[in-house]
């Protein structure tokens, strides 16, 4: 069984299967989905619990033994297993699987991972758990489904917020879940119940967006000039290298420019993302980025990042910067 996030809470109030896997990009959402389901597993009589990490040089023979050990008090165990890098390897899939085939009865075993590649979603062992418990895949909310996201976490403490109130907290703690969730919970201690002026949350929340290569990308391909702006002043403020910033962008450009160049010679737009290895979540921003590019434009865009590239160096003399904001907006404005 494949869940949402949004979806665990009533099904755990159904049901609860022998085997789940929480993983996702966001810690917060992990953690807290987890502990939900230990939650409900305590509910429901798994009195002891064993933690195993999964680990460089981890045993996975103990999986089997942790579930075929007695309970110290004739219980049911919760076998909390964390994997800190995404993946098992092949032993712990293979281990996985096993353990999948035949759950102990005795046993709930919950997996959390972080940070999982699409190719691991599609492995053997993951396919396994879902036959045989529940799979829940933890999205984080984008940038404009944030202040909604915000909004439900302010109504569990019976508080509330106006649009402007609620963008202003989003824009303050972009990428980082787990600085809204603090900065939620100090407004309740702040603040008594009820709604908030944007006054009161403007002197109460920090500045905690944090802005890394990822959201600088995805302001780009989205076209979002603000975010665009503002991702840039945020990277140049907490001194991120310069050679990365030309990196992060020059992905995209040569990905743009290669793409368009397909599609002006007549190619089918899928088997262009393929061949550029645009994936996922990725592809629906490039698309309406690629459609708004001409190749001419794609080519000066190039051209002006290697003119970067000679500036980082030395080669030539000129404000990294300012450059970086001029070739962005040029692309986002193209």
């Amino acid at each position: 069984m494949q869940l949402k996030g949004e979806q665990l809470a009533a099904h755990l109030a159904r049901e609860l299967r022998p085997v789940y896997l929480v993983h996702g990009d966001e810690p917060l959402l992990v953690i807290e989905a987890a502990d939900a389901i230990r939650a409900a597993a305590r509910h429901q009589g798994f009195d002891e619990r064993k933690v195993l990490t999964a680990i460089a040089g981890f045993n996975w023979h103990e999986l089997h033994h942790a579930a075929g050990g007695m309970s110290l008090f004739g219980g049911r165990t919760l076998l909390d297993l964390r994997i800190p890098g995404g993946k098992p390897g092949r032993e712990g899939g293979l281990a996985l699987q096993e353990y999948c085939a035949r759950p102990s009865p005795d046993s709930l075993l919950l997996v959390s991972m972080i940070g999982v590649e699409w190719r691991e979603e599609k492995s053997a062992w993951m396919a396994a758990v879902a036959v045989a418990g529940v799979v829940v895949k933890l999205l984080s909310p984008g940038l404009t489904e944030l202040p909604g996201w915000l909004a439900g976490r302010l109504a569990r403490q019976q508080q509330s917020a106006g649009p402007d109130g609620l963008r202003f907290i989003a824009e303050r703690v972009e990428g980082n879940l787990l600085a809204a969730h603090q900065e939620i919970l100090k407004l309740a201690v702040l603040y008594p119940e009820g709604a908030l002026s944007l006054e009161q949350i403007r002197d109460a929340v920090l500045d905690v967006a944090r802005y890394d290569l990822d959201a600088l990308r995805e302001a780009l391909l989205s076209g979002d000039v603000a975010r665009l702006t503002r991702t840039l002043d945020g990277l140049q403020q907490e001194g991120e290298a310069p050679p990365l910033i030309l990196w992060a962008l020059t992905e995209e450009v040569r990905a743009l420019a290669q793409v368009r160049s397909g599609l002006d010679r007549g190619q089918p737009l899928d088997a262009l993302l393929r061949e550029a290895r645009v994936w996922g979540s990725r592809q629906a921003p490039f698309r309406r980025a690629v459609q708004r590019l001409r190749a001419v434009q794609a080519n000066a865009a190039i051209e002006h990042a290697a003119r970067i590239d000679r500036m980082i160096k030395g080669a030539l003399r000129g404000d990294v910067w300012d450059e970086f904001r001029q070739l962005s907006l040029r692309l986002v404005a193209s």
